[in-house]
């Protein structure tokens, strides 16, 4: 029972890391506000880890790859302990690569998903009043959305761009992912 309790810790502390350094990653490819206190919550998070990688790590066309690296390394690192807390260590570093790979684009998608609901509920429930994570969470979905919103513009004021968004996101996370990890794995 505690090995239980201490896998469902370590897990989730590996995604919601994982999430913070993938929205730092979001942020700077939005060029969101960093003013915004959730940004600045972020930053703070993430700048332990993340100084020391940009010494090794540069960032090319504008992407932040040290964070990238990181939020990999994260995933890398939480696999490694839930496998040797399982007691079923592998010893091919391409297995613990290629899952945490598989494990970052599914955080990444989860993210995404989730940012695109909250959005939805809001402007539901509370059109056009500001909240600090809301901002920051359309600054972030904004760049995602915008193809959509090419697809199906708005229709009579209403935009169904974010269903397709989320059916599509649905579909990489259903079938098209678990389809190329059992293919790689």
């Amino acid at each position: 029972m505690f090995s239980e309790i201490l896998v469902l810790l370590v897990s989730t502390v590996v995604e919601i890391y994982t999430m913070v350094v993938l929205l730092r990653l979001l942020m700077q490819i939005a060029r969101a506000d960093f003013y915004n206190p959730i940004s600045q919550f972020i930053v703070k998070a993430t700048d332990p880890l993340l100084k020391p990688l940009r010494r090794f790590v540069p960032g090319f066309w504008g992407i932040d790859f040290p964070s990238l690296v990181l939020a990999f390394l994260v995933q890398v690192g939480g696999l490694f302990l839930l496998m040797l807390l399982k007691g079923a260590i592998s010893t091919n570093p391409v297995l613990y690569g290629v899952m945490g790979l598989f494990g970052l684009i599914n955080v990444g998608l989860n993210l995404i998903f989730f940012a695109i609901i909250i959005i939805i509920i809001v402007s539901w429930v509370a059109p056009g009043t500001y909240n600090p994570a809301v901002s920051l969470l359309r600054q972030i979905t904004e760049p995602i959305m915008a193809p959509f919103r090419k697809i199906l513009p708005a229709m009579g004021g209403l935009d169904f761009s974010p269903m397709l968004a989320i059916f599509v996101i649905h579909v990489l996370r259903t079938i098209v992912l678990p389809n190329l990890m059992a293919m790689m794995v």
